[in-house]
């Protein structure tokens, strides 16, 4: 299994909100991907940011750097190719990273009504 979809799949499983990922392939040398996703609360940012920890080291991934995951508001996680993101819903509001790093064709939605776990996103950020 790729390693977003797996990250996006342990966060699922945690009932992380609106998980998307984010192509930097054509944008960036930092990833080739961010995935990015909210929490409800900042006990949730911990948990789920530790439910990523734990899934990657059963697979014998861990990461470079964490950052943040004491303070609950937004957790960094840096697999080198894929950072994930885990934001409380109000700083991912401010933050708005998926718009900031969008070039219109780039972003993926994961969820449940989507094929091979992810719906492509027009420019227009409507679902295709």
């Amino acid at each position: 299994m790729e390693k977003s979809q797996l990250i996006c799949s342990l966060l699922d499983e945690k009932k992380a909100k609106d998980i998307v990922v984010v192509n930097l392939q054509d944008l960036t040398i930092i990833a080739d991907c961010f995935v990015i996703c909210s929490a409800r609360s900042n006990t949730q940012v911990k948990a789920l940011a530790d439910i990523v920890e734990e899934g990657m080291s059963k697979v014998g991934v861990e990461p470079l750097r964490v950052e943040g995951k004491q303070e609950g508001r937004w957790a960094v996680l840096d697999y080198g190719d894929v950072i994930v993101h885990i934001f409380y819903e109000e700083t991912r509001r401010l933050y708005s990273l998926e718009n900031l790093w969008s070039n219109g064709a780039n972003v993926s939605y994961y969820g449940e009504q989507s094929v091979d776990g992810f719906k492509q996103i027009h420019s227009d950020g409507k679902p295709v």
